[in-house]
């Protein structure tokens, strides 16, 4: 039988979450202002740089206005513009696609020089859940996810990672719109997008930078054109 990996959360992720649907549903309702850091720190019971990540997260994705020195506020306009402006929401997934793709093709190519025993281990164990979970769609997503994470880890650059990490609330947004475009288009190609994300992972094991580069440039080129097709 085979199990998926199951990744554990971070706090800063947990926060954002919840205070996500507490927006979705009314409690902070548009142009609301939300509780301090400091509270918001005791009332998690966590610390104030995970409680600042959290909104940092939440601020990328379009939901909230932090005013320095004035605090932090729901965006009067979160929900109209996503309901009401496609365009909009079609222009921030390309700025994403475009970070990424500096980003990524940066990552796969130091990950192929630097990665160890243990990246390839949790790597191909990823690998190995996008296959299981091929039906699945939100496991599919949140192990594509996880993949590109972990190849940004595994290039051994702090500051990569970090920034990657600082991308993942969006990463995982940019990901799941691309799926359910390119599947409703062409439901077969689940199978192929699990062929690319192996094929990296191979060159990525065989050392082969450049073979790396190439394979994530072509993957997230095609994410680009789809989006350009169907936004």
């Amino acid at each position: 039988m085979n199990y998926p990996n199951i990744r554990p959360r971070k706090g800063y992720e947990m926060v954002a979450e919840f205070l996500e649907k507490q927006i979705r549903e009314g409690i902070y309702p548009p142009g609301s202002k939300l509780p301090t850091v400091v509270e918001l720190a005791e009332g998690f019971e966590v610390g104030r740089s995970t409680v600042r990540e959290a909104l940092s997260a939440l601020k990328a994705k379009g939901y909230l206005e932090i005013r320095h020195g004035g605090g932090t506020y729901v965006k009067a306009s979160w929900a109209e513009q996503r309901r009401e402006d496609p365009f909009v929401h079609a222009e921030s997934l390309r700025e994403v696609l475009e970070v990424r793709k500096y980003l990524e093709i940066g990552c796969a190519a130091l990950a192929a020089e630097r990665r160890t025993a243990d990246d390839l281990n949790e790597l191909g164990a990823i690998v190995s859940e996008m296959e299981a979970c091929l039906n699945d769609k939100h496991a599919s997503e949140q192990a594509d996810v996880r993949f590109h994470l972990r190849i940004a880890e595994a290039s051994h650059n702090a500051l990569l990672h970090q920034l990657m990490q600082s991308l993942n609330y969006r990463l995982q947004e940019a990901i799941a719109d691309f799926r359910r475009l390119w599947f409703y288009a062409d439901r077969s190609s689940a199978e192929q997008l699990l062929r690319e994300h192996q094929a990296i992972f191979t060159a990525i094991a065989e050392r082969d930078g450049e073979r790396a580069v190439s394979l994530m440039n072509r993957h997230l080129t095609k994410v680009e054109s789809v989006l350009r097709n169907h936004l």
